[in-house]
């Protein structure tokens, strides 16, 4: 998804893209790649592969994003001349490019040693999103909201691996304050488990399964619950009051750092939540009940991620190419 947001933004400004990958396995996110008219090469991985298939699409520049390529695929493109970026994720692995991009929070802190002539462009600053984001993002941070009932979206993913919905739900109901909340539940399992939760007064849950409307259902809520990941910077950037659950060990250092700038709030450990929820209630009682302090933590995430992460990329890679 962070490629073809940096894709969206090449098209943007003329450039024709192909992916080349195996997208033909995972189909929600090859049709998000054909949908946008962009076209579709097989994957490929040796070494002579790459420089056959970049030679006869003419290529002015590669965007390398993967973890599984040869180390020597990197090298040999980069050495044929062809300005390459690589997006990675902290320690860069086999990974060489003239402009590595490392999207995550507190990244810009790192110095890691560099390939000669490398840029690096790391932080939040360098944020990939999406058309869908960018075009509902607030022009201004969000103003406090009243209801008398406190809109709460969840979502944990495209399929919910780890079964965070129905506790995060449990965590809800054990405030006793009044909501409605609105929750994906990918699969007849999880959305049972969800309906099964006993609430309390006033309180409402609706279930429903994995939509692509996620963004507005984002913007149209007081309190957004979801797992700690790369879309915590889609929710800042829209402007969202976050909750953050950490639903696997290794999103730990992220979800603290994340919690630790005062743009997001910290629900807790899912591996807590499922022994005790009243830990995760207490966090979430003053949320469901100030909308003040709401809009106070959307304000730190709007201004935290500013959405033009991609153009400044884009910026880096055409100066390559120039």
């Amino acid at each position: 998804m962070r490629s073809l947001a940096l894709a969206e933004e090449l098209v943007r400004r003329g450039a024709e893209v192909v992916f080349v990958c195996d997208s033909h396995t995972v189909p929600w996110a090859d049709e998000q790649i054909r949908a946008r008219g962009i076209a579709v090469e097989p994957a490929i991985w040796t070494v002579e592969q790459h420089l056959e298939v970049f030679g006869r699409l003419g290529l002015a520049a590669v965007v390398f994003d993967s973890y599984d390529l040869d180390p020597a695929v990197f090298a040999a493109v980069r050495a044929s001349g062809l300005p390459t970026l690589a997006i990675v994720d902290g320690g860069y692995g086999a990974a060489e490019a003239d402009v590595l991009v490392d999207q995550n929070l507190g990244s810009e802190l790192d110095n890691p040693p560099l390939p000669e002539g490398t840029v690096r462009l790391a932080g939040l600053d360098y944020v990939l999103l999406r058309n869908e984001i960018l075009e509902l993002r607030p022009a201004e941070p969000p103003a406090p909201r009243q209801h008398a009932a406190p809109k709460v979206f969840a979502f944990f993913g495209g399929t919910d691996a780890f079964g965070a919905g129905p506790h995060v739900v449990r965590a809800l109901a054990a405030t006793g304050t009044p909501f409605e909340a609105l929750v994906v539940a990918p699969g007849d399992e999880l959305a049972e488990a969800v309906a099964a939760v006993e609430l309390q007064a006033g309180q409402h849950v609706e279930v429903i399964g994995p939509t692509s409307e996620l963004a507005k259902a984002v913007v149209a809520s007081d309190l957004v619950l979801s797992a700690s990941g790369t879309s915590t910077w889609e929710l800042l950037c829209l402007g969202a009051t976050a909750g953050l659950v950490c639903v696997v060990d290794n999103q730990v250092m992220g979800y603290q750092r994340t919690v630790a700038t005062g743009a997001a709030v910290g629900v807790g450990l899912l591996s807590e939540l499922k022994q005790d929820p009243s830990a995760a209630a207490a966090v979430l009682r003053p949320l469901l009940q100030d909308p003040a302090e709401r809009a106070r933590i959307a304000a730190q995430g709007w201004k935290l991620v500013d959405g033009l992460g991609r153009a400044r990329v884009a910026d880096a890679l055409f100066q390559r190419i120039s």
